[in-house]
């Protein structure tokens, strides 16, 4: 059941990567009307929620975009931060939503924040804890399971970090397409609607990745308590 559960994962996984390269590509070459940056719109949206301690800076990584609520940096790769399209309108926007989000105490963000010290830790564990525990599990026929269910520990608080990323990203999106459809960012229907389109599928990524994570979970944590039924 669990292999057909992966394959499934990973056949979805594929298209929706593939869907969203797709989206964010279409819409990176559909010029924004108004004629703004990334960088200028990112700059906009939070002077216009009263947000001045928050740094928009350019970044090497492509597709990179992310919002540093430690340093207050909202952190844009070189397409959204010059490009003047409908894709970077609705990325920087996006990042913006987070900044927002942090500056009104939005408390699934509070939450995600909480977690990535924990998170850091558990990401580095989680897979040479889980092969050696599987191994050690198999060798004694179920008798040690204790690194495994380390394994298994460390496996549930990354995904349990990867479905409270769900409502914050989620939101960001809707604080986003609000506020590009107030300002007059995105002010005809076409432009608004790929906005939406794209930060559609760049959550669906969430989504999936999530999904993954917990039937990766289901399957070690279904060796671990089914092994010790056995005994």
């Amino acid at each position: 059941m669990y292999l057909i559960l992966f394959i499934g994962i990973m056949v979805v996984s594929l298209i929706v990567q593939t869907r969203f390269k797709n989206k964010f590509k279409k819409y990176s070459e559909m010029p924004l009307g108004n004629g703004m940056s990334g960088a200028e719109i990112a700059q906009k949206m939070l002077n216009d929620n009263g947000i001045y301690d928050v740094k928009v800076i350019s970044i090497p990584d492509r597709l990179g975009d992310h919002y540093n609520p430690s340093d207050k940096t909202v952190n844009l790769s070189p397409e959204v931060y010059s490009g003047r399209s409908v894709a970077a309108a609705a990325v920087a926007a996006h990042e913006c939503g987070h900044a927002v989000q942090h500056a009104k105490a939005y408390k699934w963000l509070g939450f995600r924040s909480a977690m990535v010290p924990m998170v850091n830790v558990a990401s580095k564990l989680t897979s040479w804890v889980l092969m050696l525990g599987v191994m050690l599990f198999a060798f004694s026929k179920g008798g040690n399971p204790w690194l495994l269910a380390v394994g298994v520990g460390a496996l549930a608080i990354t995904t349990i970090f990867s479905f409270i990323t769900l409502p914050v990203e989620f939101d960001a999106s809707d604080r986003a397409l609000a506020w590009l459809n107030h300002a007059g960012v995105t002010y005809n229907g076409e432009e608004h609607d790929g906005a939406k389109d794209a930060l559609k599928w760049a959550a669906m990524t969430y989504v999936v990745a999530a999904l993954s994570a917990l039937v990766t979970l289901l399957y070690y944590a279904s060796m671990l308590f089914g092994g010790r039924r056995s005994e």
